[in-house]
């Protein structure tokens, strides 16, 4: 069932016109950062999108500007993750094709961080994700206790439901505006 939802959610993002997910992104950018879970925040953990996904090259930079400590992923084998400090000159790409940090990177403790832009494939109303498949958020999720969010085009709200494992983002933001 993930599966056929996966390829779905990913068809219609990818269908999105350039001019649709600017407008989009740029909106819920700004959502984003008047959100109190936001400005309350001074360690943000964000990911470095795929083209098909919310972009987060503004926020990030916005974050920098507002000297907030901008966090990224890193994966390992068997569905490890951690957060590290985003350094740009220490980006390559990985095996799924996404930019990550290679070399000695400053790993962060959950309870390091305040906030955690968590993305995303599809979403239902309560916050549930299906995710790409890898597990590894969910697993990250489960020990972290501060605020996780998420930016989502309107086709990523879909109706399904969640398995016993799937951990629930706090808060979403949904683009409201038509074109």
């Amino acid at each position: 069932m993930k599966k056929a939802l996966r390829k779905q959610v990913l068809q219609e993002l990818k269908s999105l016109s350039k001019e649709e997910k600017e407008v989009m992104g740029a909106w819920l950018t700004e959502q984003l950062l008047l959100h109190p879970f936001y400005k309350e925040a001074k360690t943000i953990a964000t990911y470095l999108s795929f083209p098909h996904e919310f972009q987060t090259a503004s926020l990030i930079e916005q974050a920098q500007k507002d000297g907030k400590t901008i966090l990224i992923p890193k994966t390992y084998p068997h569905g490890k993750m951690d957060f590290v400090l985003y350094e740009p000159e220490k980006l390559e790409r990985n095996s799924f094709g996404l930019l990550e940090p290679q070399g000695k990177t400053i790993v962060f403790e959950p309870s390091q961080i305040d906030l955690i832009h968590v993305p995303g494939l599809a979403f239902n109303t309560s916050g549930y994700r299906v995710g790409y498949g890898g597990g590894y958020y969910d697993r990250y999720l489960e020990h972290f206790s501060s605020h996780t969010i998420s930016t989502l085009y309107p086709c990523q709200i879909q109706d399904f439901q969640p398995d016993h494992y799937d951990i629930p983002v706090e808060e979403v933001l949904i683009y409201e505006r038509d074109f």
